[in-house]
């Protein structure tokens, strides 16, 4: 993790490793602070705030959570007393996304030898997934604690003189998307709404209204964008991502078309300079998310886990890749 000041007020905990739970943070350090999500466990949020505490004098007094995912949220309960806003589905959604006992169940599953075995015979895809994640994490002693605040469409903060804007946008990569902008300084803090560097996942909702977005990012026109994951960027990276967006969908519908599955169609279509990025193979994803549209499914239909963690294995294998998540 490093600590990058990106405007005069403005900072970011990058993670570097920019794999799945490698999520980013950001501070406002105006107005009594301000941090944007909270990290993936105690420790990465431990060292968050070692980082931060270098340009702070004290523990932020509020804290927005962009989405509901754990990786956003999971540091939640190192901020004692602070303000934490969200948008207004996000509390339901932590409840039933964001609960680490299964997590701990999966790492107990990857430790223990027969039920290893299992997993490796029957969802090897779960297994690699399970590996990786304890390489960095330690899901151990977390509380989930709900935002205290919520939104609507827009909640605008006001941190002596500076303003910062929520922006609902979701759902993009999850139900409670939430994009932080600061004018003044010229910063928009994305969420998971920008995946840099590394290919992203649609968890909820549909490709139009990513996109839609994405053009709303790049109508902002701020000079520093920092994404959910991956390296700081400009507005080249809200292009990059709506470019990445509409080539799947594009060659997602060919591969429908055809009678081909979303399995199929991903482990056929040519990555190009996307394979370049972390976890090429977590197309799968978004092609079957396209193929869920072109079949008229709901945006909200949820998610096999198991399932979903074996095609990206599968796919990495068929296109002799590393497997990554």
């Amino acid at each position: 993790m490093k600590l990058q000041q990106v405007s005069e007020n403005c900072f970011a905990v990058l993670n570097e490793k920019n794999r799945l739970c490698n999520a980013n943070s950001g501070l406002i350090n105006r107005g009594g602070g301000v941090v944007i999500d909270t990290q993936s466990d105690l420790r990465h949020a431990r060292r968050m705030i070692e980082l931060f505490s270098k340009v702070w004098g004290g523990m932020p007094k509020r804290v927005i959570n962009t989405q509901e995912d754990g990786d956003h949220v999971w540091g939640n309960q190192l901020f004692e007393g602070a303000e934490i806003i969200a948008h207004r589905t996000v509390p339901d959604r932590m409840k039933q996304i964001a609960d680490a006992r299964a997590f701990l169940k999966l790492f107990d599953g990857v430790d223990r030898f027969l039920p290893r075995l299992l997993l490796k015979a029957m969802h090897p895809g779960v297994l690699a997934v399970g590996r990786q994640l304890q390489q960095d994490h330690d899901l151990s002693g977390i509380k989930l604690v709900l935002p205290t605040t919520l939104f609507d469409d827009r909640y605008v903060l006001d941190l002596d003189g500076t303003e910062v804007h929520l922006i609902y946008v979701g759902p993009c990569h999850q139900v409670g998307d939430t994009i932080v902008h600061v004018p003044k300084e010229g910063v928009v803090f994305a969420g998971d709404v920008i995946f840099r560097k590394c290919t992203p996942i649609g968890w909820t909702g549909t490709y139009e209204n990513w996109l839609k977005c994405l053009d709303l990012i790049i109508w902002l026109d701020p000079e520093v964008i920092v994404p959910g994951h991956g390296p700081v960027c400009g507005i080249e990276g809200a292009m990059e991502m709506k470019a990445y967006l509409e080539y799947v969908r594009d060659e997602s519908a060919g591969y429908f078309q055809r009678g081909l599955t979303s399995i199929e169609a991903s482990k056929r279509i040519d990555l190009g300079p996307y394979g370049r990025w972390h976890a090429p193979a977590r197309l799968y994803l978004n092609v079957e998310r396209a193929y869920r549209e072109f079949r008229n499914e709901s945006a909200d239909e949820p998610w096999d886990s198991a399932k979903t963690f074996d095609a990206v294995y599968k796919v990495a294998k068929e296109k002799h890749i590393e497997v990554e998540f």
